[in-house]
């Protein structure tokens, strides 16, 4: 008898029971949107990481290959960095990659929310990223015309930008932290 009455004593009642959980349901429901934040702040970071690598993988290679490459949105139209990117020699002269181009890297669309939007000096589509054999920003038809701008990626309320000077040189900065020095489109296109 006594070994049964010590197991009910360590029992917990049905009350005790649905006060933790009710606890628990509060606290989560504390928790949750924090994460989300947490969350989109990091898939928005990954997404920047990823694309200033390529810009700086771009640049590199033609520099090694002693030619023009090119970095370009995956998007048929060639106006959207969302759907991923492409870096690739021209050989056909067209900005998009093409059987007649080598291929070089290619990158899938960035996480799901994440707006990518593109300002350079040439608006012209379908839209890309040129580098010369020095390693300078220049335009697909001339190495010796500099082209710079600014890739803003928005998500969330969020902003960070990828801004690319006349020499090629890219740099990422985020406008609430950097001000001033890291203008762009305001707001999500």
């Amino acid at each position: 008898m006594n070994h049964a009455r010590a197991r009910r004593l360590h029992a917990f009642s049905l009350v005790e029971l649905m006060t933790v959980l009710f606890i628990a349901t509060i606290v989560l429901a504390i928790v949750m949107p924090d994460m989300r934040a947490l969350i989109r702040h990091y898939q928005l970071n990954a997404a920047v990481n990823d694309l200033a690598g390529a810009i700086a993988m771009t640049r590199t290679q033609a520099m090694a290959r002693g030619q023009r490459v090119m970095l370009a949105p995956a998007d048929p139209g060639g106006a959207d960095w969302s759907l991923g990117w492409v870096a690739f020699v021209d050989r056909d002269g067209d900005r998009r990659p093409g059987a007649a181009d080598e291929l070089i890297s290619m990158h899938g669309p960035v996480g799901k929310g994440i707006v990518v939007s593109a300002l350079f000096t040439s608006q012209n589509l379908p839209d890309y990223l040129a580098y010369n054999s020095a390693g300078r920003s220049c335009s697909a038809t001339s190495s010796a015309a500099a082209r710079w701008g600014t890739l803003s990626l928005f998500q969330g309320g969020q902003t960070r930008r990828i801004k690319i000077n006349m020499l090629g040189r890219a740099r990422v900065c985020d406008p609430v932290r950097d001000g001033a020095n890291c203008a762009g489109e305001e707001a999500e296109p």
